[in-house]
């Protein structure tokens, strides 16, 4: 049982280690090879567990060699666009200028219900509003509405706006980060004086985020409702 174990953790680890390598992706944002790898390195891993006959060094072997290989092909790819195109294939038009392209549906054997289903998916319930679909290598459908039917931004209706970079996470269950601090150029001071200010302690702190303008997020242990504070302690919201 203890050997079963041990194997189970290394290659464990191993496949980590093997799909970290492989790039960060999603299983639906695969391209045709790295799937035919994951499938394969999984299936591999599993034959010194089940077998403690068969020295893990057998399982050990195929696998880094078809992540090798994985990261080679990918490196090609990069270098000759034709290599890439055979191995991954090409993104297909499937609506044209609001016009459903049969031809290419038929081609990838995408039925009315796939269209209707992939376009759901994108908030889109009616064809109508649909300028543009297509179909990219790894099987997601990519969707552009139609002019009048686009949600409209700020710079459509001339609004100006700041640009900030996105809150980032500085207390998580009690504890500091410290490179989220450093980010955003905060003191544990600072903030513990803050907290001390909304009668609360570092412990008393499941989650806190801020921005590069001051403005926090507060959201305690107990479930009390959040705070929206200011490191600057102005026009703090409860």
């Amino acid at each position: 049982m203890s050997v079963v174990l041990i194997r189970s953790i290394m290659l464990y680890i191993l496949v980590i280690f093997a799909v970290r390598l492989m790039g960060k992706r999603q299983l639906g944002e695969l391209q045709p090879s790295e799937l035919v790898i994951t499938i394969l390195v999984s299936n591999i891993a599993t034959l010194p567990i089940e077998d403690v006959n068969i020295p893990i060094i057998v399982g050990v072997t195929p696998i880094l060699a078809l992540v090798c290989f994985e990261v080679m092909v990918s490196w090609l790819n990069l270098k000759l666009p034709r290599l890439r195109k055979l191995i991954s294939g090409s993104p297909k038009i499937i609506v044209r200028n609001g016009c459903i392209e049969r031809d290419i549906l038929r081609e990838l054997r995408f039925s009315a219900d796939d269209l209707l289903m992939a376009l759901r998916s994108k908030d889109i319930f009616d064809l109508s509003e649909v300028q543009y679909a297509i179909v990219e290598t790894t099987g997601s459908v990519s969707v552009m509405k139609k002019p009048s039917e686009d949600t409209p931004t700020r710079s459509d209706m001339n609004l100006s706006a700041e640009c900030s970079d996105p809150p980032v996470l500085i207390i998580s269950d009690g504890r500091f980060i410290p490179q989220a601090m450093e980010s955003l150029k905060l003191s544990r001071g600072v903030v513990e004086m803050l907290l001390e200010k909304q009668k609360m302690s570092t412990h008393d702190v499941f989650i806190m985020t801020a921005d590069t303008a001051g403005n926090c997020f507060i959201a305690d242990k107990q479930g009390t409702p959040p705070k929206i504070v200011n490191l600057r302690l102005k026009n703090d919201k409860s």
